[in-house]
């Protein structure tokens, strides 16, 4: 959070702008904000309010306002007050103190156009960020709205009917008091709720897909309420429960039946290259090991086992880089929510051959991993290379590795990468590893990644060359430095997904030559840039039967289904 510069429309604690009330506004108006602003008084005592902040926008400029989203500026008109233009964004701006706990913010608000059903312009309190604040908004559906907005989700604590237009100037006064909410619309509707998930912050204004003028912005202090009892989340894990504004998720193409739990789906179900979908170690023994020699000997038997991996397990870090080869029909599969693979990582795949172009009669395939934590490798912490095939990577947690999460590359092809965990990493998800692999990756690195949860990962989501399609939909990104990557004509779907807080969600050039991106359905929530397009990109229909999620549900089905202990 930003706190506002020294200037004329700031004022620290115990002060106020002590401007004199701008001649143009008519003495109705003067009254009307005045009436609400004295309209209640709660807690015990005497009223003994301190102004904290005021602005009228009398100076020209709206300096000391951090904003997100939208298109802010002071009119020129000479009416003077702080205009959002767009009705395309989610549009916010936030000045003061991080610091403020108790306190009342009143604004007068004209709605001036809106992007389409059920959006709202308002004021915010207790902001600490552009994507965590309790707000009062009015909504063109004819509702006066109290709610809060956490981990850039929309949740509604209380309602009430109003008659909302545009062209109509609206008081409203949000008062923020230990746990107690409470808001008012000019001299009537009060709405109250109590909620404990944020402390302190920041005051704002925000027009959410809706175009507005604000105006008379004033702060005082409140008397202190019930202290909050509810810890707020971990920032890396936001509790959204209702949807949030954003575009309208788009279904295109034929959309299937879901498939049965526990059988692979996306690419890995595709039958090709003499393999029909993706089994693993089905009609073989199965082993539950809880020895690190126990599971080197399994993972390189020949034929199909399932492997259960017990507990912790520590894979040797000094021989191949701690890489350790697992060989074609095999299902590692975690028991319960704790199977560990630790310092080492596995590699699906024959010894690299970059002299190799086609795919060779032994190369490595039918391999499925689940329900396993891999952190803390020296390398990658999976990686698929040489021409594998038909491998399902499903309901696991990566975490610190000193490569990739999940390398797929050299000529791999048919992969599922589904609902994992990726957290604390830095190089996620990369789909072929050099500009120079186009003999070897033309035509392959067929890959579907859907409902994945990226925790905080830095990078890579995934970065892609040469892809003959990758289908990235249904993944929630969270505060994520950029999602996708499309260059060397990969051909790139990225659809249905949710972004929040990434600065770039997806590019069709990050080095080297330009590749392809179609995007659809997705919901960016302070985002710093929108998704790059660029070309035509094979439909998924055409290999797989699939079915979207509402892309707006996704910061609820994903941290709650992604990673390990979620198998039913």
């Amino acid at each position: 959070m930003t706190a506002p510069s020294s200037r004329a429309g700031t004022a620290v604690p115990g002060s106020s702008r002590g401007r004199a009330a701008p001649r143009w506004r008519r003495p109705a108006a003067v009254a009307l904000a005045a009436a609400v602003a004295a309209a209640l008084i709660y807690g015990t005592g005497p009223a003994q309010a301190a102004t904290l902040f005021t602005d009228t926008f009398e100076d020209g400029n709206h300096n000391g306002w951090s904003s997100s989203g939208g298109s802010w500026s002071v009119t020129a008109d000479g009416s003077q007050v702080l205009r959002q233009a767009s009705t395309g964004a989610d549009a916010r701006v936030r000045t003061g103190q991080a610091s403020w706990t108790d306190y009342t913010v009143t604004a007068r608000v004209k709605p001036a156009g809106w992007g389409g059903a059920a959006r709202s312009t308002g004021v915010a309190a207790r902001a600490q960020g552009s994507g965590n604040y309790y707000y009062l908004g009015v909504r063109n559906d004819n509702l006066a709205v109290l709610g809060k907005v956490a981990g850039g989700v929309d949740t509604t604590l209380a309602s009430a009917a109003l008659t909302v237009g545009t062209g109509t100037w609206y008081a409203l006064r949000l008062q923020v008091s230990g746990t107690s909410l409470t808001g008012q619309v000019d001299n009537g509707t009060v709405l109250r709720a109590s909620d404990g998930q944020f402390g302190t912050g920041q005051v704002g204004l925000f027009g959410r897909y809706a175009a507005a003028h604000f105006d008379d912005v004033a702060v005082e202090t409140a008397p202190g309420g019930p202290s909050p009892t509810t810890p707020p989340p971990s920032p890396t894990t936001p509790a959204p429960t209702t949807t949030p504004p954003g575009p309208t998720p788009s279904t295109p193409g034929p959309t299937g039946q879901p498939v049965p739990a526990g059988t692979a789906d996306g690419f890995a179900s595709v039958n090709g290259l003499g393999q029909n979908g993706t089994t693993g170690g089905a009609g073989g023994p199965v082993v539950t090991v809880n020895s690190t020699a126990a599971f080197l000997d399994y993972i390189a038997r020949p034929g199909p086992y399932v492997i259960q991996v017990a507990g912790t397990i520590t894979l040797p870090t000094g021989t191949s880089d701690g890489m350790h080869n697992v060989t074609s029909d095999k299902t590692i599969v975690g028991v319960g929510a704790n199977a560990t693979l630790s310092g080492g990582g596995l590699n699906i795949g024959l010894p690299v051959d970059d002299a190799t172009t086609s795919p060779p009669a032994n190369a490595v395939h039918n391999v499925i991993i689940r329900n396993l934590h891999l952190t803390g490798a020296t390398d990658d912490l999976l990686n698929v290379q040489m021409f594998s095939h038909h491998i399902w990577i499903d309901h696991n947690e990566f975490s610190n590795g000193d490569d990739g999460a999940v390398d797929i590359k050299r000529g791999s092809d048919f992969v599922t990468v589904s609902w994992n965990n990726f957290h604390d990493h830095d190089k996620t998800l990369l789909l072929s590893h050099d500009e120079d692999a186009g003999a070897q990756d033309i035509g392959r690195l067929r890959v579907t990644y859907h409902h994945n949860y990226f925790n905080a990962s830095d990078q890579r989501h995934p970065r892609v060359r040469f892809s003959a399609l990758a289908h990235v939909y249904n993944n929630y990104y969270f505060e994520n430095s950029y999602g996708v990557a499309s260059t060397y004509d990969a051909a790139v779907l990225v659809e249905n997904n949710y972004f929040f807080s990434v600065n770039n969600p997806g590019r069709v050039e990050f080095s080297g030559d330009l590749g392809r991106i179609v995007e659809r359905g997705n919901i960016l929530v302070d985002c710093n840039h929108p998704i790059e397009t660029r070309g035509t990109v094979p439909e998924p229909s055409g290999f797989y039967s699939y079915r979207l999620d509402n892309a707006a549900d996704l910061p609820t089905i994903v941290p709650a289904g992604a990673g390990v202990g979620k198998l039913g």
